[in-house]
């Protein structure tokens, strides 16, 4: 395994350990009742050859049933499957690992472990496997019923947002109110209230201006709360290139910060907004499940965000990664540094559509689906996802440059498209969407046509005077406020995910 155990794996791998050693010596032991039972042998001349034979069966079976687990992730943080399928991955690694050991006893010629030996303790082991994978899930659920017998003495609709007043955010808190939760925003305002002014006049809207990089800006906020949402940080590769400790200070450490308050007022959910950027450059069609390839700082600092909070887990707090796809459209905070959105710009004022690697893969989602997503989290059972992470976006929207900026064209037929050949920008990834499209029902509602649509009529409505003005970029924004830092453990964990890829590759 790469790295240090961490303390939750080290649990997992000894309690696999007793689990296989005990269904061994149980099936010893059926063995041993059956004979002495039936066929009348005597228990004195064959238990010391029984008690013999396990101990010689117990290393090897231990380990070629913990190397399988293994191989399968069960001990592995990215294996996130659910249902069924979790179900199945673990009968084809228990049963796997007793076709190995049953190969090794045919070879032994039944000496080492007996036929009916091989079958019960398989039987025994994948029950009890499938049990312990299953009791936290259990107990949720009984934690979930207990709770909704005390609703009438707390309010548990009551959500924190961070970084309300954001792109994403700016779309989500109208959808937040309407459906009836009273939300309180901790945001620093940097693009003003502008992209709430429509709402903020709703009285189940709390505004609190503060920094969530300050525990004395946190604590307060968490007060009451129920359910958090992070969106605050540095998003996009070039503004978090612009200052390299700043990002890691306001993505990774600030991360922390919030989940350990979080977690200290004992709120239930916290769900954290990560990136597809995670994956990097790949040639495969990725899931939630698929190996991470970052090439950039900001996809670094997402990862190791996301290994944060995964150690933080547990029954009473429970974590939701939300992996976005490329975002395209518009919200209450517009911007023109996102590639559809900015091509559009470009085609429209300049009558151009450059593109710099065309071939290179992006899955699109329109920024409206993106904030829809995270109501379907929040009011999803929890059981479906506690510990969960989950792509956001269709498959249908995994897309070449190239398509994007012919389909711009199409709209636009006044505009030309030049394909200026390679690109600096490393990142090339298809994603599948199918977890959360089977496990929560989530649809999009827009197409890149019609986001493409959306950002022409803004133009026609002359919404937008100058899309290169700096309220619509992030690097702009980030360029002209001042923003202190304090950096420290957190490098650290930024060099060790370096060094777990390297490892890999």
């Amino acid at each position: 395994m790469k790295g240090k155990l961490t303390k939750a794996v080290t649990f997992k791998i000894i309690t696999d350990g007793i689990i296989i050693s005990v269904s061994l010596l149980a099936a010893f032991q059926i063995r041993l009742l059956w004979e002495v039972i039936f066929e009348e042998k005597e228990i004195s001349n064959i238990y010391k050859l029984f008690f013999v034979n396990y101990l010689k069966c117990l290393p090897l079976v231990s380990l070629i049933n913990i190397v399988s687990y293994y191989i399968f992730g069960f001990y592995n943080k990215g294996l996130y499957y659910a249902g069924n399928r979790k179900i199945l991955c673990i009968i084809q690694a228990v049963s796997i690992a007793y076709v190995i050991i049953g190969l090794i006893a045919f070879m032994s010629k039944g000496e080492l472990l007996p036929r009916s030996v091989l079958l019960i303790s398989w039987g025994i082991s994948l029950l009890s496997i499938i049990l312990a994978r299953y009791w936290a899930v259990l107990w949720r659920t009984i934690i979930s019923v207990d709770e909704n017998l005390n609703t009438a003495k707390s309010d548990t609709r009551n959500i924190l947002v961070i970084g309300g007043a954001g792109y994403i955010g700016s779309a989500l808190l109208p959808k937040l109110l309407d459906a009836g939760y009273r939300v309180r925003m901790l945001d620093l305002f940097m693009y003003g209230k502008d992209p709430i002014q429509h709402i903020l006049d709703n009285e189940k809207l709390e505004l609190v201006k503060g920094d969530f990089r300050r525990i004395e800006d946190i604590v307060p906020a968490m007060k009451g709360i129920d359910k958090v949402i992070h969106l605050g940080g540095l998003v996009g590769d070039p503004a978090c290139a612009v200052d390299e400790t700043l990002t890691i200070e306001i993505n990774l450490t600030a991360t922390r910060l919030i989940a350990e308050v979080a977690k200290a007022n004992r709120i239930s959910r916290f769900v954290f907004a990560s990136t597809c950027s995670v994956y990097g450059a790949s040639d495969e069609i990725l899931d939630e499940n698929s190996s991470l390839n970052p090439v950039s700082l900001y996809a670094k600092s997402k990862i190791a965000s996301e290994e944060v909070l995964h150690n933080l887990q547990d029954v009473n707090f429970n974590v939701t990664i939300v992996r976005f796809g490329t975002i395209y459209g518009f919200s209450g905070r517009n911007r023109f540094d996102l590639v559809v959105n900015l091509l559009v710009a470009k085609a429209l004022k300049e009558k151009k559509v450059t593109l710099f690697g065309g071939d290179q893969w992006r899955p699109f989602v329109h920024v409206d689906d993106a904030s829809k997503s995270l109501i379907n989290i929040i009011q999803a059972p929890i059981e479906l996802v506690s510990g969960e992470i989950f792509n956001v976006g269709s498959n249908e929207q995994n897309m070449t440059l190239t398509e994007v900026g012919e389909l711009i064209i199409k709209l636009i037929p006044s505009a030309e498209l030049i394909d200026s050949g390679s690109s600096e920008d490393r990142r090339n990834y298809r994603v599948k969407f199918d977890k959360i499209n089977n496990l929560l029902k989530f649809k999009v509602n827009w197409t890149l046509q019609m986001g493409i649509e959306q950002v022409i009529n803004s133009f026609s409505n002359n919404e937008i005077i100058n899309y290169k003005d700096s309220i619509y970029s992030n690097v702009k924004q980030l360029t002209e406020t001042e923003m202190n830092y304090d950096s420290g453990w957190e490098e650290r964990l930024i060099n060790k995910i370096d060094s777990d890829i390297n490892s890999a590759n």
